[in-house]
């Protein structure tokens, strides 16, 4: 047995009963439908006309009239596989035309109109589409020059525009929103990049804040902690000038003048004043005592005069160190006639 023509095919989708009854309920509508599909079948004949679920967007599911095949747009591109699938309110809403995917040819994914995951297609056509005057034929007849500029399967790019007046406004169109798209990918990928460097500028002037905020806080901690000193420094300065206001005998003027010595400015009794001589010149022998050593090391001195010299100092020294002792003690200093010499 033979199988159906097309047109019969379609007439027996569009008008059979439930359970499968497509999704198109209104006679006038069904009978526009096969209008339009056959004179499409008609000078597309590699397209077949079958029927299927489609599900939209949200969701809701419905029996639809398709037509599936090749679109050859150049003997140097492979074929494209088209679906076209009739809305349910055909011709009032535009066909939906699917790319077939296939893992072996995937289109790239920087194609103005079609969708590389799903293989959904948009051209402007589709977009404004207005019944009449859009229908089926006029859209394959679109898609085929839009993908001869713009193939699926390979990147190309529309760079340049064919003169006004040797296009039509709807292939004006098209390749006006080809040639926005891709500019607007090329924008697209140099404001990621911009993000990006922006990003890590950002991360960088926080780790800088955060480091400027602490040493802000520490100099701000350590600003305290002198002028905690420096207010300690005032108070004991307070404390000496009142101190010295008080037990000081000479006149406070003298002393704010600085016509003073701090050496005056303290009382001290007569046996003190001795032990501050006295040991102000051992200490003061005992550099002679190291300067001669240094000299006789250098044959500056002879032996015999650094003897001499030794023994006179040693001398002085013991007298000395022995009248300090006597001062610790509390007893009287003798005199001793030859302590000088």
């Amino acid at each position: 047995m033979a199988p159906p023509s097309p047109k019969e095919y379609i007439e027996t989708a569009l008008f059979a009963s439930s359970p499968y009854a497509l999704s198109y309920s209104d006679s006038k509508q069904k009978s526009l439908i096969l209008r339009h599909l056959l004179s499409f079948l008609q000078e597309n004949p590699t397209f077949r006309p079958s029927t299927g679920r489609f599900m939209h967007n949200d969701g809701t599911e419905v029996n639809l009239l398709y037509a599936s095949g090749c679109l050859h747009v150049s003997n140097s591109t492979p074929p494209i596989p088209l679906i076209i699938w009739l809305h349910e309110n055909y011709p009032r809403k535009a066909p939906l035309v699917f790319v077939s995917l296939d893992p072996m040819t995937p289109i790239h994914r920087h194609h103005p109109f079609v969708d590389n995951t799903s293989g959904a297609t948009s051209p402007p056509y589709i977009l404004t589409w207005k019944y009449p005057p859009c229908n089926l034929t006029d859209l394959l007849r679109n898609l085929a020059h839009l993908f001869s500029h713009d193939h699926p399967f390979s990147y190309t790019p529309t760079t340049s525009f064919t003169h006004p007046s040797l296009v039509s406004p709807k292939e004006a169109l098209d390749r006006l929103v080809g040639m926005l798209y891709y500019d607007m990918v090329a924008l697209q990928a140099s404001t990621f990049g911009e993000i990006e460097e922006l990003s890590l500028l950002q991360e960088e002037l926080k780790r800088r804040d955060h480091f400027t905020t602490s040493l802000i806080s520490e100099m701000e901690q350590e600003r305290k902690k002198l002028k905690e000193r420096a207010n300690n420094w005032l108070e004991e300065t307070d404390r000496m000038e009142n101190w010295l206001r008080v037990n000081d005998r000479r006149p406070i003027l003298a002393l704010d003048a600085g016509d003073v010595e701090i050496e005056d400015a303290f009382e001290i009794d007569d046996k003190s004043r001795v032990r501050l001589d006295s040991s102000a010149a051992d200490m003061a022998i005992e550099d002679v005592l190291h300067k001669l050593d240094m000299a006789l090391e250098q044959d500056a001195v002879s032996i015999d005069s650094y003897i001499k010299q030794v023994r006179s100092l040693a001398r002085e020294q013991f007298f000395l160190l022995y009248s300090e002792m006597k001062l610790i003690n509390g007893l009287d200093i003798p005199h001793y006639p030859n302590q000088s010499t």
